[in-house]
């Protein structure tokens, strides 16, 4: 059997080494679209600050590795992709075949539609390309502006802090991480980084950017002006899907539509992460998670049911996120921001940025934001993903949400 996976990011990694140990003798083939070897893009943030260097984001460390597993890893951008003939065409003019076929190709920043955008004062920080040259631009005391406070944005802000950058960020929304956190729990979020010395606005847009000699001018829409080294663009990102238009595979908004088995309508071609249209848990309804357990979790499931046709069925991804900007900790699990009709409780201690809210669907668990508490976050993914009936826990949850561990003893093990 002849396998290819398209992306050598961690969906492709793990999915190719899942074919391996399933199916120790089949050809297995990466093709990747940047020179280096496959890494992490969350281990930018990391290299930045210096905590690493670059062999530190590859995914896998040991020279000879896929080598040795007698995975070959091609580099190249697939550029259309044949169901009939069963091959792709790529950026370098090759065509490679296959008998199943993994489409793990991730996505890629948006660039917000603003004038003077494509300055080269302007950049993403989204591959190690990017990472040179925002690590060859920040100088202590440097003034940087960031685009967007969502959960990369947040990630990428605390490497320009660590690294002594002078930030502003700017945010369309009206809190930190909108996506990820509910009103009271981004606005803390927002007063913690300002106590840190981040200007951050919110409900604000870049209207332009306009060369100011050796720097840029950033101007926002409520009429500021930030003078700015260099602006980083993190304003959210679409899925790498273009190349299987007219291939036959249903694509939904720009993704990969795909059954519980991470098929799509094509036979023998599979989706993983950030670019598979696929089951959220909570809901029910398909969509695209774009984070790294969620990619990691297809790949494993699609690669066994490439080898093994409907042995695995994804039962939907939980939506959980983990963010640690400059030492505070914020967590959103599942249903964060509640069902019509059911209840919600919450405790703020705002003096040392300690919250957590949780949502309640009748007597389940279906949702929580937290802030400054990282002791329950197993235990919270735990009572959402089980769906336990929490019986009088329920209303002793209202009463205290820090009895979390309590409930989950008693629903799980009868304590």
């Amino acid at each position: 059997m002849k396998y290819l996976v398209i992306g050598a990011g961690p969906a492709g990694v793990v999915a190719a080494e899942t074919l391996r140990k399933l199916d120790p003798a089949g050809s297995i083939t990466i093709l990747g679209d940047e020179p280096e070897p496959p890494y992490s893009r969350m281990a930018i943030p990391y290299l930045l600050i210096d905590n690493i260097d670059e062999q530190g984001t590859y995914l896998r460390k040991d020279d000879g590795y896929f080598a040795s597993k007698n995975i070959d890893v091609v580099v190249g951008r697939a550029e259309s992709l044949d169901p009939a003939s069963k091959s792709v065409t790529t950026s370098n003019g090759e065509t490679l075949t296959w008998d199943k076929v993994l489409v793990a190709t991730g996505s890629r920043p948006i660039l917000p539609p603003v004038d003077g955008i494509d300055n080269e004062k302007v950049t993403t920080c989204w591959t190690l390309e990017d990472a040179r040259r925002i690590a060859a631009g920040i100088t202590p005391g440097a003034p940087v502006v960031l685009i967007g406070a969502g959960f990369i944005g947040c990630i990428i802000l605390e490497a320009l802090v660590s690294a002594g950058a002078n930030l502003t960020v700017i945010e369309m929304g009206d809190r930190m991480v909108p996506r990820m956190l509910d009103d009271r729990c981004g606005s803390l979020l927002e007063k913690w980084c300002e106590a840190k010395g981040v200007n951050v606005l919110t409900s604000t847009t870049v209207k332009a950017i306009e060369p100011d000699g050796d720097a840029v001018k950033v101007i926002t829409s409520d009429g500021q002006s930030v003078t700015a080294n260099l602006v980083i663009s993190a304003a959210g990102v679409k899925p790498n899907a273009e190349f299987l238009e007219g291939s036959g595979v249903t694509l939904m908004d720009g993704g990969i539509e795909v059954n519980q088995y991470m098929q799509s309508s094509v036979p023998d071609i599979y989706a993983a992460g950030d670019v598979a249209w696929s089951k959220d848990f909570s809901t029910g309804e398909f969509g695209i998670q774009a984070i790294q357990p969620t990619a990691v979790d297809h790949a494993r499931i699609a690669a066994n049911n490439m080898v093994t046709p409907r042995s695995v069925e994804h039962q939907g991804s939980v939506n959980m996120n983990v963010l640690d900007t400059m030492g505070l900790i914020s967590a959103s699990y599942g249903l964060w921001q509640g069902v019509d009709g059911g209840e919600s409780t919450e405790l703020l201690d705002e003096e040392n940025y300690r919250y957590i809210r949780l949502q309640f669907d009748g007597d389940q668990l279906v949702g929580a934001n937290t802030l400054g508490m990282t002791q329950h976050i197993g235990v919270l993914r735990g009572l959402i993903q089980g769906r336990f009936h929490l019986g009088e826990w329920k209303d002793r949850l209202v009463s205290n949400p820090l009895q979390v561990m309590e409930a989950y003893l008693a629903v799980t093990q009868g304590a």
